[in-house]
């Protein structure tokens, strides 16, 4: 029955869902409309928040951007190539090239999101070279199922405010005349709750993805084109001339290298295990200028991993508007506002869960997301008496919930793996619904 179900939504999916970049203008032009008509935002600030909104998401975009050009270019060094095969040659069948999928997404995720997408997306790529009978999208999308536990580990952006003095929620509760507070990650990441809830996801979506493996008749086989172009890079050849030698010269990669790991080894030896976007990105760029051993051969593979970042730069800017516009107009804070007023203490973690989750489907960015979130749910947990640290935590869930079928953060996988969101979403629809069970009663449970 199971594996019925996702058929009849990968068929929908490949019949009705628009290319990415034409699903984010639909879906600015329906906030555009709901920002008017709901809200007593004019047309001129709508407009102004949409511009906004596209200008505030800009960074973050030249940051994704550079996790994927910078992790495919460490990808195509031969040390990492050589590593990523010998993990992809382990599954023999197609099932368990969707397990490593999964798992390898799901822990580099509780990790660091960046890294955890980036690892999932070259491991289903390196799999599709190996693994005989694979599907190629479904194993794609199973990897992406893994990032649903992402806001599980320590690079929840929720779970850190929850726990930084003078974040978003301790000045939304300054701002109310409330006391100030700081949840520490013993009651969020660390809780009972969170692990029992990651764990079951982490065992129970692995059984829905074996139910719902393509039988082998329904196979879509791999574009043998996808791979052809990256067997070798496209080095110009070295020239007896000063400026050759130095473009081909170990020595300068050397020193380079040793500069970027110094400063590396001094920013994990006074702050720790502290993983951001940046130093993620610094720690691909020199891995893969180190090992790609000369700096034309990096240059090389930089070119060859640009064009693929194409929906990244041109779609991230946009959800950027479109969280401008739910923000600005103030639709986004009366979303949440009008589940807050019908709940319960416990009722309160689930229906912030299903907010959020609504909410997502609009503005992804989980740090957006809180600031519209956090200054209602909050406060209004304290007062009913419900566990701030599980209402904070249910903002998170609902965020990676809805990620299963909105395509924005699965563009960095999806430009690793070379597909359209076409190709993944069937199953990602039955990740979201048993992710979605997973999660709504776990927070009822724990409420």
């Amino acid at each position: 029955m199971l594996y019925s179900i996702s058929r009849f939504f990968t068929n929908i999916v490949r019949r009705w869902l628009p290319d990415a970049y034409l699903f984010c203008i639909l879906l600015t032009f329906v906030t555009f409309a709901a920002s008017w008509a709901f809200t007593e935002a004019s047309c001129i600030d709508i407009v102004n928040s949409w511009g906004k909104g596209i200008a505030s998401l800009l960074m973050f975009t030249i940051q994704s951007a550079l996790i994927y050009t910078t992790g495919h270019a460490l990808a195509s060094t031969k040390a990492v190539r050589n590593l990523l095969g010998s993990v992809a040659s382990m599954p023999r069948t197609p099932y368990q090239a969707a397990l490593m999928a999964f798992y390898v997404t799901a822990f580099g995720s509780l990790f660091n999101w960046g890294f955890g997408l980036v690892v999932g997306g070259l491991i289903a790529r390196e799999m599709a070279r190996r693994v005989p009978n694979m599907d190629y999208g479904f194993t794609v999308a199973a990897g992406y199922s893994g990032f649903v536990v992402w806001h599980g580990g320590f690079s929840s952006a929720i779970a850190a405010d929850l726990a930084t003095q003078g974040g978003i929620l301790s000045k939304a509760l300054v701002s109310r005349g409330l006391p100030d507070m700081v949840i520490p990650f013993a009651d969020s990441v660390l809780s009972d709750f969170n692990i029992t809830i990651t764990v079951l996801l982490l065992v129970i979506l692995p059984l829905m993805l074996r139910a719902i493996t393509p039988r082998p008749d329904d196979v879509i086989p791999v574009d043998p084109t996808l791979f052809t172009e990256e067997e070798e890079l496209k080095v110009p050849p070295r020239e007896d001339t000063p400026a050759s030698r130095l473009e081909h010269s170990r020595l300068v990669t050397l020193l380079f290298s040793a500069l970027g790991f110094t400063y590396l080894g001094w920013h994990f030896a006074t702050r720790g295990l502290d993983i951001n976007l940046n130093i993620l990105i610094i720690v691909f760029m020199w891995l893969g200028i180190f090992l790609h051993g000369t700096p034309i051969r990096y240059v090389a593979a930089l070119k060859d991993a640009v064009s693929g970042a194409a929906g990244i730069i041109t779609q991230f800017p946009l959800y950027g508007g479109i969280q401008g516009m739910m923000l600005g107009s103030g639709l986004a804070a009366m979303i949440s506002d009008s589940f807050v007023s019908i709940a319960t203490a416990k009722t309160f973690p689930l229906l912030t869960f299903f907010a959020a989750g609504f909410i997502n489907m609009f503005v992804p960015s989980g740090g957006g997301q809180w600031i519209v979130q956090a200054p209602i749910t909050v406060p209004a947990a304290l007062e009913l008496g419900a566990d701030g640290g599980l209402v904070g935590m249910a903002v998170a869930y609902g965020d990676q919930w809805t990620n299963m079928i909105q395509p924005f953060w699965a563009l960095p996988m999806l430009a690793i793996a070379k597909l359209g969101v076409r190709d993944i979403m069937g199953p990602c629809v039955m990740t979201l619904f048993f992710s979605g069970i997973i999660m709504a009663c776990g927070l009822y449970f724990f409420a």
